[in-house]
């Protein structure tokens, strides 16, 4: 089984007679602060050019991609990822497996540079960052291309939704839900830079050490009051900063990077379920299989089954 994939709702692709191109087809909502455009292939191609107006966070959908941007190594683009590229930015993009019978389809939101500087500047003034030299920004070339979080992709589909409707009040809305795209895109990249990357921002970045540790205890008991002072922080101003930061609480940190654990020991062909939740640092076997199948859509039974046959 592969690792879940967060996707925004599904969007048909257009009849082949409505098809202007088979590479790269254009479906364009224009609103007041975005435009949202809708890619779709059904040919194999190779180093198609395409440039967008302003700033673009593109989200495939369906279909493989091969990505080659300017002073970066190529690389695959699938479903349940994004990719930010930076105004003007020039892609050259290769369809490897397109055809009419499977076609590749993206999501791009260019977003206008005014809509993106008053949000970020917006968020510098009132809600800072916990270290001061990593302040609020979006053009991070290193943490360009992500994996989506559920929180980026529900945003997403919801902003998707409202370009499509035909609701008089689709930009006054949108304009909020845009905000909270760009607010969670970057805590997105924050996850990535904190989360994944941890250990060379020990030294310059408080989470750093808070996330080492939990990484390091996961079969422990946790104490918040001991990540709170490890962050240099009271409990509630820590809970606070961490959730503007990344998205989500410490304690569901702590229940992902669990689970995460327990996928790991579930591929073992000699592992029990009951077995990897002590080991993954769950105390209560109900509690576990409840918040496993929450997250992961499938229990840890049914899991460990998928990846057995996957040996077979």
């Amino acid at each position: 089984m592969q690792p879940r994939v967060h996707l925004p709702a599904a969007i048909a692709t257009l009849p082949f007679e409505r098809l202007h191109s088979l590479v790269e087809n254009r479906t364009v909502f224009a609103l007041e602060s975005f435009e949202l455009n809708i890619f779709e292939t059904h040919h194999t191609a190779l180093r198609v050019p395409l440039r967008l107006d302003g700033l673009a966070l593109t989200t495939m959908l369906r279909g493989k991609k091969v990505m080659h941007l300017p002073g970066r190594p190529a690389f695959d683009y699938l479903p349940g990822e994004t990719v930010v590229v930076d105004k003007d930015e020039l892609m050259e993009i290769d369809f490897p497996e397109a055809s009419q019978g499977q076609p590749t389809q993206c999501l791009a939101v260019a977003i206008a540079p005014d809509t993106i500087r008053a949000t970020v500047d917006m968020l510098n003034d009132r809600y800072p960052r916990a270290e001061a030299h990593t302040p609020w920004a979006i053009n991070q070339p290193e943490y360009a291309h992500l994996t989506n979080t559920p929180e980026l992709t529900g945003t997403l589909e919801r902003l998707v939704a409202l370009a499509r409707t035909t609701d008089i009040n689709k930009d006054l809305l949108a304009s909020f839900t845009l905000q909270e795209l760009l607010v969670r895109l970057m805590q997105t990249q924050a996850r990535q830079l904190i989360f994944h990357d941890y250990a060379r921002h020990l030294t310059t970045h408080r989470f750093a050490a808070v996330v080492g540790y939990i990484k390091q205890n996961l079969t422990t008991n946790l104490n918040i009051n001991k990540l709170s002072t490890l962050a240099c922080m009271s409990k509630a101003t820590f809970f606070r900063v961490f959730k503007r930061e990344f998205g989500l609480t410490p304690i569901e940190f702590i229940i992902r990077e669990r689970l995460g654990e327990a996928k790991r020991l579930l591929r073992h062909p000699l592992a029990s379920v009951a077995e990897v939740c002590l080991r993954a640092g769950f105390n209560n076997s109900s509690h576990f299989q409840a918040l496993f199948k929450r997250y992961e859509g499938v229990t840890p039974g049914a899991f460990k089954k998928s990846q057995t046959q996957m040996l077979d």
